[in-house]
């Protein structure tokens, strides 16, 4: 922003200076703040995002709406509030004035949800169970206290931890540049203020949806109005002959990541199974620790059945020029000790193993009360099972997308958030929602950050606007002439772009 952000907005800005859609940064009262004119509405809100702190200046105003660059969180210009994940607080607003021909900023509205107020609600069940303690799990719950529920919330989690920010643990915190306190989603004392019964390393073990009851494996059960599933997925394990208990390491929770991080302190060679997104993120981080890292992996071409060998390609020279060495179309055939035996023979030392190879949704319990499944947790467009009154969201859940007009489930963290937050707006019955967010992901591999709007499990032509090589590109999967998905590096504005063109395309 340069020494514009320092301008001070109260004292006043001459209207010519606004132009339709287009951001002024300065300051009110020594924050950071911007205005943007919207036709004859004039706005003042806090410049950065709430989540990573993402400068909005450089993000989309569409509506009466402002969206962050790097991870698409949305908020509302009239309040402030958090619309969508991934951000959860709301951002700074101040009330604007013009008089004659002069737009002066005002006192501050708050930084509070205007519907933060609200107590009671109409209709609402009078209990919430919700099982799991993710992503989707901790959304739903705040968007409920938000929504002003003032019922009995209680969230029960198999985890040892409250709910963490788990895109970190194999990003920044595997890499040793987050500190323990930035994981957590929310401080313990969210979870008291906002009356929210959290259970952790506690499991449901079985759902009676006669009854409307959950029963625990420590004993006892809760009873429910509404039941929200949210139960996430689990790594898929490899069967290696020869590995010793607790050789091989897996990534899906905090402690998961903590484990790794303590056998990392120790490692000079990784060896790294899976060349997915959370295997080369993982082989980022390490090699980020100065780890000697290999990867291994069936395919030819990483990352080519989700985005394509051209960018594929790419991301294998990005993490090569950080010294990644690949093993590709191999398997692990065999652990001794430090030594790795290859599907063709290839051997290898590695003091540190760790498997990203994917992950299954965790239906068991959704299957074994009767609610229909397909590959994940079947759901309606209002994310509502086939059990009247259960929900599910996150990562089991398979759900009809108006976007690519098929059934989908998507492993996707900000998906899970978002579903989380409607399916909280459809227990209350306020107003029914239909889930039709474009999904959206994220993933960072050094200092490069790919961003993928969108949902193309199939598609008949690539288009490449800009440079794959100068990593400032954006990538377009269509199938039938419909653009499905879009991938850019460098280009976050397009990629905002991209999503809110998406938004409005079946309308």
């Amino acid at each position: 922003m340069g020494d514009s952000s320092k301008r001070d907005l109260a004292a006043g800005v001459a209207l010519r200076e606004l132009s339709d859609g287009a951001m002024l940064a300065g300051q009110v009262g020594g924050e950071e703040a911007l205005l943007v004119r919207r036709g004859d509405q004039i706005f003042c809100f806090g410049a950065n995002c709430t989540h990573y702190h993402g400068p909005l200046a450089d993000g989309l105003v569409t509506g009466d709406t402002v969206r962050c660059p790097w991870h698409h969180a949305c908020f509302d210009l009239h309040t402030g509030d958090a619309l969508r994940a991934p951000a959860l607080d709301p951002i700074a607003c101040w009330r604007v004035e013009l008089t004659g021909d002069t737009v002066f900023v005002r006192e501050r509205i708050g930084a509070a949800s205007t519907r933060a107020s609200r107590t009671g609600v109409s209709g609402a069940p009078s209990s919430v169970v919700i099982v799991g303690g993710g992503a989707a799990g901790l959304a739903a719950a705040e968007m409920l206290r938000r929504e002003g529920f003032d019922g009995t919330l209680t969230m029960v989690s198999a985890d040892d931890s409250p709910p963490v920010d788990r895109p970190n643990l194999s990003k920044d915190f595997l890499a040793g540049n987050a500190p323990d306190d930035w994981i957590p989603l929310r401080p313990a004392e969210f979870y008291a203020d906002n009356r929210i019964d959290l259970r952790l390393d506690t499991r449901v073990t079985a759902i009676d949806v006669g009854a409307k009851r959950v029963e625990l494996d420590k004993g006892g059960a809760l009873a429910y109005g509404a039941l929200l599933l949210a139960t996430g997925a689990e790594p898929v394990k490899l069967d290696i002959a020869g590995a010793a208990p607790g050789q091989v390491s897996y990534l899906r929770t905090f402690a998961d990541s903590k484990a790794i991080v303590a056998k990392a302190r120790g490692a000079k060679r990784a060896l790294v199974v899976g060349a997915s997104f959370i295997g080369l993120e993982v082989a980022a981080s390490l090699r980020a620790r100065g780890i000697d890292v290999r990867v291994v992996g069936p395919e030819s071409v990483p990352l080519e059945r989700v985005m394509g060998a051209e960018v594929g390609r790419i991301v294998r020279e990005i993490h090569e020029s950080h010294g990644v060495v690949f093993h590709l179309e191999r398997t692990v055939g065999r652990l001794d000790g430090a030594r790795v035996t290859l599907s063709d023979a290839t051997t290898l030392d590695a003091d540190l193993v760790v498997v990203g190879v994917g992950v299954r949704p965790a239906v068991a319990l959704a299957e074994k009360a009767g609610i229909a499944t397909d590959r994940g947790v079947t759901v309606d467009a209002y994310l509502e099972t086939s059990a009247r009154g259960v929900y599910a969201a996150g990562d089991i859940a398979r759900w009809p997308d108006p976007h690519t007009r098929e059934r989908i489930r998507v492993e996707h963290w900000v998906v899970a958030e978002r579903q989380g937050q409607v399916a909280a707006r459809n227990i209350l019955g306020r107003q029914r929602q239909p889930f039709d967010a474009v999904p959206f992901f994220w993933s960072q591999h050094y200092d490069i950050a790919i961003n993928y709007v969108g949902h193309a499990e199939r598609w008949d032509a690539i288009a490449i606007d800009g440079s794959l090589s100068a990593r400032d590109c954006a990538v377009s999967y269509a199938k039938g002439g419909r653009t499905l998905a879009v991938v850019t590096l460098g280009r976050d504005l397009q990629s905002l772009r991209a999503e809110a063109a998406m938004e409005t395309a079946d309308r």
